[in-house]
Protein backbone atom coordinates (compact mmCIF):
# COMPACT_ATOMS: atom_id res chain seq x y z
CA UNK A 1 0.00 0.00 0.00
CA UNK A 2 1.19 3.44 -0.05
CA UNK A 3 0.72 6.07 2.54
CA UNK A 4 0.55 9.48 2.52
CA UNK A 5 0.98 11.98 6.05
CA UNK A 6 -1.66 14.88 5.96
CA UNK A 7 -1.09 18.06 8.06
CA UNK A 8 -3.70 20.82 9.03
CA UNK A 9 -3.24 24.22 9.55
CA UNK A 10 -3.55 23.69 13.41
CA UNK A 11 -0.15 20.93 13.10
CA UNK A 12 -3.01 18.14 13.08
CA UNK A 13 -0.69 14.73 11.90
CA UNK A 14 -2.90 12.16 10.30
CA UNK A 15 -1.41 8.90 8.71
CA UNK A 16 -3.68 7.71 5.57
CA UNK A 17 -3.03 4.23 3.56
CA UNK A 18 -4.55 3.94 -0.11
CA UNK A 19 -5.57 0.99 -0.26
CA UNK A 20 -7.64 1.60 -3.57
CA UNK A 21 -6.36 4.26 -6.31
CA UNK A 22 -7.04 7.74 -5.40
CA UNK A 23 -9.14 6.84 -1.69
CA UNK A 24 -7.22 7.82 1.26
CA UNK A 25 -8.42 6.26 4.39
CA UNK A 26 -7.31 7.89 7.65
CA UNK A 27 -5.90 5.39 9.96
CA UNK A 28 -5.71 8.26 12.89
CA UNK A 29 -9.06 8.23 12.92
CA UNK A 30 -9.46 4.69 13.74
CA UNK A 31 -6.25 5.20 16.36
CA UNK A 32 -5.64 8.72 17.44
CA UNK A 33 -2.00 7.30 18.85
CA UNK A 34 -0.94 6.64 15.31
CA UNK A 35 -0.38 9.49 13.44
CA UNK A 36 3.35 8.49 12.18
CA UNK A 37 5.10 5.74 9.75
CA UNK A 38 7.61 5.03 11.94
CA UNK A 39 4.39 3.98 13.93
CA UNK A 40 3.61 1.23 11.59
CA UNK A 41 7.38 0.03 11.36
CA UNK A 42 7.53 -0.35 15.03
CA UNK A 43 4.31 -2.07 15.00
CA UNK A 44 5.31 -4.39 12.14
CA UNK A 45 8.83 -4.80 14.06
CA UNK A 46 7.51 -6.07 17.27
CA UNK A 47 4.67 -8.56 16.04
CA UNK A 48 6.90 -10.04 13.00
CA UNK A 49 4.84 -8.69 10.14
CA UNK A 50 4.76 -6.06 7.63
CA UNK A 51 3.86 -2.42 7.82
CA UNK A 52 0.70 -3.54 4.88
CA UNK A 53 -0.34 -6.29 7.46
CA UNK A 54 -0.84 -3.56 10.52
CA UNK A 55 -2.48 -1.47 8.43
CA UNK A 56 -4.88 -3.35 7.09
CA UNK A 57 -5.26 -5.13 10.67
CA UNK A 58 -6.26 -1.51 11.94
CA UNK A 59 -8.89 -0.87 8.57
CA UNK A 60 -10.72 -3.68 9.62
CA UNK A 61 -10.85 -2.48 13.61
CA UNK A 62 -13.33 0.36 12.74
CA UNK A 63 -14.70 2.88 9.66
CA UNK A 64 -11.79 5.43 8.30
CA UNK A 65 -12.29 8.87 7.78
CA UNK A 66 -11.75 9.06 3.99
CA UNK A 67 -10.37 11.74 1.42
CA UNK A 68 -10.11 12.00 -2.03
CA UNK A 69 -6.39 11.98 -2.71
CA UNK A 70 -6.93 13.98 -5.79
CA UNK A 71 -8.64 16.58 -4.62
CA UNK A 72 -5.95 16.71 -1.56
CA UNK A 73 -3.36 17.52 -4.31
CA UNK A 74 -4.80 20.38 -5.96
CA UNK A 75 -5.85 21.64 -2.66
CA UNK A 76 -2.21 21.23 -0.96
CA UNK A 77 -1.07 22.85 -4.53
CA UNK A 78 -2.98 25.83 -3.67
CA UNK A 79 -2.85 26.04 -0.13
CA UNK A 80 -6.34 26.25 0.37
CA UNK A 81 -7.04 22.95 2.15
CA UNK A 82 -7.67 22.76 5.98
CA UNK A 83 -5.69 19.41 5.41
CA UNK A 84 -2.57 19.17 2.90
CA UNK A 85 -0.36 16.83 2.34
CA UNK A 86 2.95 16.83 4.24
CA UNK A 87 6.31 14.64 3.76
CA UNK A 88 5.28 11.11 4.48
CA UNK A 89 7.69 10.45 7.15
CA UNK A 90 10.61 12.58 8.52
CA UNK A 91 13.61 11.21 8.02
CA UNK A 92 16.30 12.33 10.64
CA UNK A 93 19.01 11.85 7.86
CA UNK A 94 19.00 11.64 4.54
CA UNK A 95 21.64 10.09 2.25
CA UNK A 96 22.21 9.59 -1.24
CA UNK A 97 25.13 7.76 -3.87
CA UNK A 98 26.58 9.43 -6.98
CA UNK A 99 27.47 7.67 -10.54
CA UNK A 100 24.91 4.81 -9.78
CA UNK A 101 23.92 5.49 -13.73
CA UNK A 102 26.31 5.16 -16.79
CA UNK A 103 24.72 8.07 -18.16
CA UNK A 104 25.31 10.32 -14.67
CA UNK A 105 29.37 9.28 -15.38
CA UNK A 106 29.44 10.46 -18.35
CA UNK A 107 27.38 13.95 -17.41
CA UNK A 108 30.38 14.25 -14.23
CA UNK A 109 33.08 13.88 -16.81
CA UNK A 110 32.17 16.76 -18.66
CA UNK A 111 30.94 19.17 -16.62
CA UNK A 112 34.47 18.64 -13.82
CA UNK A 113 37.86 19.96 -14.18
CA UNK A 114 38.99 16.47 -12.20
CA UNK A 115 36.96 13.60 -14.95
CA UNK A 116 38.86 10.52 -13.31
CA UNK A 117 37.34 10.96 -10.22
CA UNK A 118 33.40 10.10 -11.40
CA UNK A 119 35.47 7.25 -13.84
CA UNK A 120 36.83 6.03 -11.43
CA UNK A 121 33.77 5.33 -8.77
CA UNK A 122 31.17 4.44 -11.60
CA UNK A 123 33.77 0.90 -11.69
CA UNK A 124 34.96 0.71 -8.23
CA UNK A 125 33.61 -2.11 -5.61
CA UNK A 126 32.72 1.16 -3.65
CA UNK A 127 30.18 2.96 -4.29
CA UNK A 128 29.87 7.15 -3.77
CA UNK A 129 27.62 7.65 -1.19
CA UNK A 130 27.16 11.17 0.98
CA UNK A 131 25.19 13.05 3.48
CA UNK A 132 22.09 14.84 1.50
CA UNK A 133 20.18 16.29 4.70
CA UNK A 134 19.09 17.24 7.80
CA UNK A 135 15.20 16.98 8.70
CA UNK A 136 15.07 20.90 8.57
CA UNK A 137 16.76 20.79 5.15
CA UNK A 138 14.00 18.44 3.64
CA UNK A 139 10.80 19.30 2.63
CA UNK A 140 7.86 17.42 1.32
CA UNK A 141 5.42 17.61 -1.75
CA UNK A 142 3.93 21.43 -2.98
CA UNK A 143 6.67 23.06 -0.56
CA UNK A 144 9.78 25.22 -2.50
CA UNK A 145 12.91 23.41 -2.87
CA UNK A 146 15.68 25.31 -2.78
CA UNK A 147 18.64 27.36 -5.30
CA UNK A 148 21.83 28.69 -4.13
CA UNK A 149 22.61 32.06 -4.66
CA UNK A 150 26.35 31.64 -5.66
CA UNK A 151 25.69 28.54 -7.98
CA UNK A 152 25.40 29.40 -12.11
CA UNK A 153 24.23 26.02 -12.83
CA UNK A 154 21.41 24.93 -10.12
CA UNK A 155 19.41 21.39 -11.10
CA UNK A 156 16.95 18.72 -9.86
CA UNK A 157 17.68 15.48 -9.97
CA UNK A 158 15.12 12.76 -9.66
CA UNK A 159 15.94 9.71 -7.72
CA UNK A 160 14.27 6.90 -6.49
CA UNK A 161 14.82 6.76 -2.96
CA UNK A 162 14.34 3.47 -0.55
CA UNK A 163 13.69 3.69 3.80
CA UNK A 164 15.91 2.06 6.34
CA UNK A 165 14.43 0.25 9.55
CA UNK A 166 16.75 -1.80 11.49
CA UNK A 167 18.73 -2.53 8.84
CA UNK A 168 16.43 -3.70 5.85
CA UNK A 169 14.38 -1.42 3.33
CA UNK A 170 10.97 -1.68 4.39
CA UNK A 171 10.23 0.81 1.78
CA UNK A 172 10.37 3.76 -1.21
CA UNK A 173 9.41 7.27 -2.28
CA UNK A 174 10.51 10.16 -4.53
CA UNK A 175 13.52 12.35 -3.53
CA UNK A 176 14.73 14.96 -5.61
CA UNK A 177 18.31 15.79 -4.66
CA UNK A 178 18.67 19.49 -5.72
CA UNK A 179 22.40 20.55 -7.01
CA UNK A 180 24.69 23.72 -7.56
CA UNK A 181 26.60 21.73 -10.65
CA UNK A 182 28.68 24.67 -10.97
CA UNK A 183 29.96 24.85 -7.50
CA UNK A 184 30.58 20.72 -7.90
CA UNK A 185 32.27 21.00 -11.01
CA UNK A 186 34.85 23.26 -9.62
CA UNK A 187 36.43 20.73 -7.35
CA UNK A 188 35.30 17.22 -5.96
CA UNK A 189 35.82 18.66 -2.63
CA UNK A 190 33.22 21.03 -2.79
CA UNK A 191 30.45 18.31 -3.46
CA UNK A 192 29.13 19.19 0.63
CA UNK A 193 28.36 22.98 -0.29
CA UNK A 194 27.07 21.84 -3.83
CA UNK A 195 24.58 18.72 -2.10
CA UNK A 196 23.72 20.48 1.30
CA UNK A 197 22.11 23.73 1.80
CA UNK A 198 18.36 25.22 2.73
CA UNK A 199 15.98 23.34 1.15
CA UNK A 200 18.28 20.92 -0.32
CA UNK A 201 16.40 17.64 -0.68
CA UNK A 202 12.36 16.72 -1.30
CA UNK A 203 10.60 13.43 -0.52
CA UNK A 204 7.11 12.35 -1.32
CA UNK A 205 4.71 12.22 -2.12
CA UNK A 206 3.99 8.89 -0.44
CA UNK A 207 5.93 5.75 1.48
CA UNK A 208 5.12 2.83 -0.93
CA UNK A 209 6.11 -0.54 1.31
CA UNK A 210 8.76 -2.66 -0.36
CA UNK A 211 6.23 -5.57 -0.08
CA UNK A 212 3.27 -3.84 -2.42
CA UNK A 213 6.03 -2.19 -4.74
CA UNK A 214 8.16 -5.63 -5.58
CA UNK A 215 10.56 -5.70 -7.97
CA UNK A 216 12.32 -1.58 -8.31
CA UNK A 217 15.06 -2.98 -10.98
CA UNK A 218 12.74 -1.48 -13.97
CA UNK A 219 10.77 1.66 -12.88
CA UNK A 220 10.44 4.61 -15.13
CA UNK A 221 11.65 7.92 -14.04
CA UNK A 222 10.48 11.35 -15.57
CA UNK A 223 11.21 14.79 -14.90
CA UNK A 224 9.63 17.40 -16.26
CA UNK A 225 10.32 21.51 -15.07
CA UNK A 226 7.11 23.90 -15.94
CA UNK A 227 8.16 28.16 -16.58
CA UNK A 228 5.56 30.62 -16.34
CA UNK A 229 3.04 27.91 -17.46
CA UNK A 230 5.26 25.89 -20.55
CA UNK A 231 6.93 22.94 -19.97
CA UNK A 232 10.84 24.09 -20.92
CA UNK A 233 12.44 20.67 -20.12
CA UNK A 234 11.27 16.98 -20.18
CA UNK A 235 13.54 13.50 -19.88
CA UNK A 236 12.54 10.02 -18.26
CA UNK A 237 14.75 7.04 -17.73
CA UNK A 238 14.08 3.91 -16.19
CA UNK A 239 16.29 2.27 -13.15
CA UNK A 240 16.80 -0.58 -15.13
CA UNK A 241 19.80 1.58 -16.17
CA UNK A 242 21.15 1.77 -12.57
CA UNK A 243 24.59 -0.14 -12.17
CA UNK A 244 24.31 -0.62 -8.19
CA UNK A 245 21.04 -2.42 -6.58
CA UNK A 246 19.47 -0.98 -3.66
CA UNK A 247 20.57 -3.64 -1.48
CA UNK A 248 23.86 -2.92 -2.32
CA UNK A 249 23.68 0.77 -1.55
CA UNK A 250 22.05 -0.20 1.75
CA UNK A 251 25.09 -2.57 2.74
CA UNK A 252 28.28 -0.20 2.42
CA UNK A 253 26.47 2.63 3.70
CA UNK A 254 25.98 0.83 7.10
CA UNK A 255 28.88 -0.49 6.96
CA UNK A 256 30.79 0.86 10.11
CA UNK A 257 28.12 3.35 10.38
CA UNK A 258 24.72 3.28 12.61
CA UNK A 259 22.12 4.64 10.56
CA UNK A 260 19.01 5.56 12.14
CA UNK A 261 15.25 4.49 11.67
CA UNK A 262 13.53 6.04 8.84
CA UNK A 263 16.66 7.47 7.19
CA UNK A 264 15.78 7.86 3.19
CA UNK A 265 18.67 6.78 0.93
CA UNK A 266 18.30 8.63 -2.31
CA UNK A 267 20.18 6.19 -5.17
CA UNK A 268 21.37 8.70 -7.90
CA UNK A 269 19.75 9.94 -11.13
CA UNK A 270 20.43 9.43 -15.19
CA UNK A 271 18.80 12.14 -15.73
CA UNK A 272 20.15 15.67 -15.50
CA UNK A 273 19.58 19.35 -17.53
CA UNK A 274 22.13 20.32 -19.67
CA UNK A 275 24.54 23.06 -18.93
CA UNK A 276 22.78 25.88 -20.67
CA UNK A 277 19.71 25.16 -18.62
CA UNK A 278 19.63 26.29 -15.01
CA UNK A 279 16.27 26.59 -12.77
CA UNK A 280 15.16 29.57 -11.76
CA UNK A 281 12.97 31.40 -8.96
CA UNK A 282 9.27 30.15 -9.18
CA UNK A 283 10.01 27.00 -11.65
CA UNK A 284 7.84 23.85 -10.99
CA UNK A 285 9.50 20.52 -10.59
CA UNK A 286 7.55 17.54 -11.30
CA UNK A 287 8.76 14.03 -10.88
CA UNK A 288 7.16 10.84 -11.48
CA UNK A 289 7.85 6.80 -10.84
CA UNK A 290 5.83 4.62 -11.44
CA UNK A 291 4.73 2.23 -8.84
CA UNK A 292 5.23 5.41 -6.49
CA UNK A 293 3.19 8.52 -7.91
CA UNK A 294 4.74 12.07 -8.58
CA UNK A 295 6.47 14.70 -6.48
CA UNK A 296 5.54 18.35 -7.27
CA UNK A 297 7.93 21.59 -5.67
CA UNK A 298 8.72 25.20 -6.47
CA UNK A 299 11.57 26.84 -6.89
CA UNK A 300 12.94 29.51 -4.42
CA UNK A 301 16.45 31.32 -4.45
CA UNK A 302 17.70 30.33 -0.74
Amino acid sequence: MRYYALISNDGDNRLTAEPEDGLLLDLTSIDPDLTDLEDLAIAASLSGTNIDEIASRILSDGEADRFDLSELMDMSRGGESYYRLDRPFEPPEVWAAGVTYKSSELERIRESDTPDVYSNVYSAERPELFFKATPDRCVGPFESVGIRGDSDWNVPEPELAFVLYKDEIIGYTIGNDMSSRTIEGQNPLYLPQAKVFDRCCAIGPCFVSAESLGDVTDLSIACTITRNGEDVWHDETSTSEMARSCEELADWLQRYNYVPNMTAVLTGTAIVPPPEFTLREEDIVTMSISGIGTLENDVVVV
